[in-house]
């Protein structure tokens, strides 16, 4: 096994992390085992069984009986799976490292894996930039990962999202929304205070779930998706230059098609934003400038 460091750079850094897991029992052990093959391990690592049913929590138990750091929380039983349960889940565990030292916390998903340095390299993030506020790194699934000349470095994906402790403060931590895009909100309005947010692509995570099926099938994601950009705010025209984008990807033409047609829909119908006014403006203002450099450094290219 190999040697956990001790580093005195890292001796202000130390971590926790709270985990939402609901029916997670088909990956969690991943999550797991790369945990705690960390090389820097968390203070407290709290996972949320929102009423799961599947054999998560004795998953979980088994290993908080070896690991005492791995504390697991019981919330109970609800029928739907939403994107604001997921919120209330990780309030729960939040609160339980309250009285915990810690710099940097992680909200981490149940359904990921990654290396035993992947901490320790987040961490060195943190330490080498006092002004980040908001890191992490890309995900794949399967043989997809972003590709970060359309996607913005900027964004933090939720699967796996580290804060400074003062900015998780400053920006008053999740909003509950079943709509979803809680972890955007949160990224957006860090740096609406100021703070940097970035994700570093040197190392990966897997995300085992394909993104957005959770809640919905493979078809009616991109739908959801579309309708949820226009209620937090999305601009019409990036939103079409991104829906164009995505019938690239699988699958083809039809992704890009529901999202965009999720968008419309929501947009015709007079779908209310879920987000103040000064956060679309900035977030509109943020994606008008990407399109524009976006537009300008391809036309140089040609």
């Amino acid at each position: 096994m190999r040697a956990l460091r001790f580093r005195p750079e890292f001796m202000p850094y130390t971590y926790v992390l709270v985990t939402p897991a609901r029916n997670e029992a088909q990956f969690i052990k991943l999550t797991l085992e790369s945990v705690v093959s960390q090389t820097v391990r968390p203070a407290k690592w709290v996972i949320v069984s929102d009423g799961s049913t599947d054999g998560t929590d004795d998953i979980v138990s088994a290993y908080a009986a070896k690991h005492p750091w791995i504390e697991l929380v019981r919330m109970p039983e609800r029928r739907e799976r939403h994107f604001a349960g997921k919120v209330h889940a990780f309030n729960a565990g939040y609160t339980r490292v309250a009285d915990v030292h810690y710099d940097v916390i992680g909200n981490l998903d149940g359904d990921v894996s990654f290396d035993e340095e992947y901490f320790d390299f987040l961490l060195t993030k943190f330490a080498q930039n006092p002004r980040l506020g908001v890191g992490g790194t890309p995900f794949r699934e399967g043989s997809f990962q972003y590709d970060y000349r359309f996607t913005s470095i900027e964004h933090v994906s939720g699967q796996c999202q580290l804060f400074r402790r003062a900015c998780f403060d400053e920006i008053g931590g999740y909003s509950p929304r079943e709509i979803g895009g809680v972890d955007l909100v949160a990224v957006t309005t860090a740096r609406m205070k100021g703070w940097q947010t970035r994700t570093f692509p040197e190392k990966p995570y897997v995300h085992h779930r394909q993104m957005g099926t959770a809640t919905a099938s493979v078809l009616a994601a991109p739908f959801k998706v579309g309708r949820a950009d226009y209620i937090l705010g999305s601009h019409p025209v990036w939103e079409l230059a991104r829906c164009m984008y995505q019938t690239t990807r699988p699958p083809l033409l039809l992704g890009g098609s529901l999202r965009l047609a999720g968008f419309a829909w929501a947009m015709l119908n007079g779908a209310e934003n879920q987000v103040p006014a000064d956060f679309v403006t900035f977030r509109r203002k943020e994606q008008m400038h990407r399109l524009r450099t976006f537009v300008t450094r391809h036309a140089t290219a040609e």
